[in-house]
C-alpha cells in the first residue's frame, strides 16, 4: 500500500488512515502490525514497537486530529475534548531522533507507538495552535474530502493533489468549455 499524496503535515497524513463513523470504510489499521507499518510510513521510522493496547490508544488521537482539523477547515475551533486528547498524548516523550556515524540520515532511538503518537499529537498541536491553522482545507473535489494544509503563497490551494483531484477538476472544466 502506498499513500497517494502528502498533506503537508504528518498529523493530517495520519488522520487519513481511517476512523470511526463515516470514516470506518477507509480504515486500514486493523492490527498492531498495520499500525507499526503506517506509523513507519508516515513518520519515516523503521521498526516501531507496537503492543496490543496501542491500537486502542491510537484511535482517540487520530479522531481528535481528524475532527479538529475538519472543524478548523470549516471555520470553527477544536473542541475541548479533542484538545484534552491531544494534550494527553503529547505528554508522553516523543520519538527521539539520532545520528548514526555508520548510516547517513536520521534514525530514531527505540521507536514505540506511544512515542510516535506523541510526535503526531505534538505536530497537530503545533498546526492547530499556529499560523497555519487557518490554512487547513478539505479537498474541493466532490469525490475526495481529504485534508490538506495550504502552504501556497496566495493561500488559494483547493485540491489535495494537483496530480489527481486538481487535474481531474481541470479536465472536467475543459470538457465543459470545449464542445465535443
Amino acid at each position: 500500500m502506498r499513500r497517494r499524496f502528502l498533506t503537508g503535515r504528518v498529523s493530517l497524513d495520519f488522520s487519513h488512515t481511517g476512523g470511526d463513523g463515516d470514516w470506518a470504510v477507509w480504515e486500514i489499521l486493523h492490527t498492531p502490525a498495520d499500525l507499526a507499518h503506517w506509523l513507519g510510513v508516515i513518520l519515516s521510522v523503521d521498526d516501531v514497537a507496537v503492543g496490543p493496547g496501542d491500537l486502542a490508544a491510537m484511535r482517540p488521537v487520530r479522531m481528535a486530529i481528524a475532527v479538529g482539523a475538519r472543524s478548523l477547515a470549516a471555520g470553527g475551533s477544536v473542541s475541548a475534548a479533542d484538545v484534552a486528547v491531544l494534550n494527553a498524548a503529547a505528554t508522553v516523550p516523543p520519538l527521539v531522533p539520532q545520528l548514526t556515524p555508520s548510516t547517513p540520515g536520521v534514525s530514531f532511538a527505540a521507536p514505540t507507538a506511544p512515542a510516535a503518537l506523541s510526535t503526531l499529537a505534538r505536530d497537530a498541536i503545533d498546526l492547530f495552535g499556529g499560523p497555519l491553522a487557518g490554512r487547513i482545507r478539505v479537498c474541493a473535489a466532490a469525490d475526495c474530502g481529504l485534508l490538506l494544509v495550504d502552504t501556497s503563497r496566495p493561500g488559494r490551494r483547493r485540491w489535495c493533489s494537483m496530480q489527481r483531484c486538481g487535474n481531474l477538476a481541470k479536465v472536467r472544466g475543459h470538457r465543459q468549455r470545449v464542445p465535443s
